[in-house]
């Protein structure tokens, strides 16, 4: 990522964003831009998993959580003025259920009294299936949740404690319900395959558990060993053995068969739902629309400028709590990069890239960018396309980290 000074056209005064790590300095303001989908990244757990890079503390208390609920609401200050009207809000982490409810409710009625959120038509929370009860659920029902998003990761307890979760599988399925019971309209579960010992069997286990308790969306995605989690050192000490790469594939496909035949259709490279049931804040990030971060380590996107909020408690409470925006790294993205990663994030999606909406956001036709990277995967059978889209056949759905970097490096060689 190139870090770079900039300013974000708006008529808003520049707030100063001072005492940056690694000398930085950025010069970052409210932006006007037309955010979509609103992101609150609550950092707090009970405990971290082995393969988790996303930031998080096993340190709080009550005093800690309730002085985070205080400073995001000082961060949402410093963006009430944008002209925006949000669709879709989530909070991720974390694990946001960690909230004490009173805390929870009072973050989003301050949200609500300093963004425009009147047109939100989802609101996602994640939760640990052990950390809520019925009635949190009911608590979220009241200020608006319309979706959760549970963590199984997996149904069965080996894998559970290869990845050193903290929950039993029996826990799941009666936390489905609650949400249920509670009048939360959409419960999705998120599942891992690829872990160290999975077999196709024990997997099977896991998705039917899953389509057994009736959710209507299930996202699956490969374990991933990122640098500096227990769970890399361990596989680089040898104490780990990844899937090799023939038999990851052949879970994914198991993936995508099981929850197809179940109904679940895919619609998204590891995401699967009820037609109808799609998680509206993700597909809005895959469409390319913009979104605002609030918390320590949350992202942002306006107008092809990326930045992020500082990944460390303190610094971000710090900075907060003095009226600075908590921002510490930022990118504008060249028109080649914006291309290709719009291309990327829209081929993920089972429709592909729509060609009008692309060049409406790019400023030029999906053709115009690629040079004959599109022909060559076409010809390879990666890719099909008609006069209104492009879209992954079955086979580039397995290669689609190939195919971006074939789109990335052809939108270079065009510049």
């Amino acid at each position: 990522m190139t870090v770079v000074s900039l300013a974000l056209t708006s008529s808003v005064a520049t707030l100063p964003v001072t005492d940056a790590p690694r000398d930085v300095t950025l010069d970052v303001t409210r932006t006007t831009s037309d955010f979509r989908g609103l992101y609150v990244h609550v950092p707090f757990c009970v405990h971290k998993c082995h393969y988790c890079d996303f930031y998080s503390i096993t340190r709080q208390s009550p005093e800690r959580m309730a002085r985070y609920v205080d400073l995001v609401l000082t961060e949402a200050d410093l963006w009430s003025d944008a002209d925006t009207e949000f669709r879709t809000i989530f909070f991720g982490g974390g694990t946001p259920s960690l909230l004490p409810a009173d805390d929870m409710a009072r973050l989003v009625r301050g949200l609500r009294d300093r963004l425009d959120l009147s047109r939100v038509d989802e609101f996602t929370v994640e939760v640990n299936p052990n950390h809520v009860t019925p009635g949190y659920f009911e608590t979220l029902r009241d200020i608006g949740v319309t979706r959760v998003s549970l963590g199984a990761q997996s149904f069965v307890p080996a894998e559970l404690q290869a990845l050193e979760r903290d929950h039993e599988p029996a826990c799941v399925a009666p936390a489905v319900e609650a949400a249920r019971d509670a009048g939360i309209a959409r419960q999705s579960i998120d599942l891992i395959h690829a872990i160290p010992g999975q077999t196709a069997e024990s997997l099977a286990v896991s998705l039917d558990a899953a389509i057994a308790t009736g959710v209507d969306h299930v996202s699956c995605y490969a374990l991933t060993y990122e640098p500096n989690t227990p769970l890399y050192v361990r596989r680089r000490l040898g104490r780990v053995v990844a899937t090799p790469e023939d038999e990851e594939l052949d879970l994914f496909r198991l993936v995508r068969r099981r929850l197809s035949d179940a109904g679940l259709s895919p619609y998204e490279t590891s995401n699967f739902a009820t037609p109808g049931f799609e998680c509206r804040h993700n597909v809005s990030c895959w469409s390319g629309d913009d979104y605002l971060g609030l918390g320590p380590a949350a992202a942002s996107h306006a107008s092809g400028v990326r930045w992020r909020n500082e990944p460390h408690l303190g610094r971000w409470e710090r900075r907060v709590g003095s009226d600075i925006l908590p921002v510490i790294e930022a990118e504008r993205l060249s028109p080649a990069d914006r291309a290709a990663e719009l291309a990327w994030l829209n081929l993920r999606m089972t429709r592909g890239i729509d060609s009008d909406d692309f060049a409406a956001r790019t400023g030029d036709a999906v053709d115009s960018w690629f040079g004959d990277a599109l022909p060559r995967l076409a010809e390879a059978g990666l890719i099909e396309s008609d006069v209104t889209s492009i879209r992954l056949t079955t086979r580039g759905v397995e290669l689609t980290d190939a195919i971006a970097a074939e789109l990335f490096a052809a939108a270079c060689a065009e510049t």
